[in-house]
Parts: C-alpha cells; sequence; structure tokens
C-alpha cells in the first residue's frame, strides 16, 4: 500500500525532476522546452511529447496562467493539506497545463492566476496560483 505522505514528499533527486527541484528552492517556476520542435511541457518528462525527440531545455516561465478546470478537496486526503483547498488546471501562458493548488481566494474557470508558493519543511516549496490583481 503507497504511504500518502510520499504523494506530497517530492523534491528527491531523480534525473527527470532534479532541475526542477532545485528551481523551485530558488523559487524559480521551469518547464521543459523541446529543442527540435519549441513545445513546452510539464509535468518533467526524458522525451518532448510532441515529437518524441530527448533534446529538451529547461525554460522558465512568467508564473501566469488560466484557470483551465477547478474543484474544491472537502475530505482529508493527506496530512500537509487540511481540507477545504483547490485543486485546478492552470493553463500558463507559455502553454503547459499544471495540476497545482489555487490559494488566497475564490477561482473560477477562465479566470487568471499569478504563481506563489507554498513552504513545507525541509523540502522545496511547491509552485501554487493565487487569483491575479484585476
Amino acid at each position: 500500500m503507497t504511504d500518502t505522505t510520499d504523494l506530497i514528499a517530492v523534491g528527491a533527486a531523480d534525473p527527470t525532476t532534479e532541475t526542477f527541484w532545485k528551481a523551485c528552492a530558488e523559487r524559480r517556476l521551469l518547464v521543459q522546452k523541446c529543442a527540435d520542435c519549441g513545445s513546452h511541457q510539464f509535468y518533467p518528462r526524458p522525451f518532448c511529447l510532441e515529437c518524441e525527440s530527448n533534446a529538451l531545455d529547461w525554460v522558465a516561465v512568467a508564473g501566469t496562467g488560466t484557470v483551465y478546470s477547478l474543484t474544491t478537496v472537502r475530505v482529508p486526503v493527506i496530512e500537509e493539506l487540511t481540507p477545504p483547498y483547490e485543486v485546478a488546471l492552470v493553463d500558463l501562458d507559455e502553454g503547459p497545463r499544471l495540476l497545482t493548488n489555487i490559494i488566497a481566494g475564490d477561482a473560477a474557470i477562465g479566470d487568471r492566476v499569478t504563481l506563489d508558493w507554498r513552504e513545507r519543511d525541509g523540502l522545496p516549496p511547491l509552485p501554487v496560483f493565487r487569483p491575479a490583481e484585476p
């Protein structure tokens, strides 16, 4: 059985994700960009989803996007997150769609959001989003 703490205890050194987690520790959000076809992708993978090239670079993103979908979690799933909390799919302006949390305010599908960070004890902070200022 999977220990549910493993679901959030991310940040371990892994060849595919190490660069991402190091950037998170510096509060920089990076996504992969294919050097061959130019597409952006997230979550980190060893190859491009569009053309299957392994020529991937890491690029910083602006940290702004639009809520594609969201839901409110009202039942405890993991200890670190106390319900209720928002889980959302955010379309970054650069293209990739992130599974993340919405913090500090109400958001709706189609709303603009901006990057923030959730601090964690002994682990890199997690990228989360908040409603953008009007």
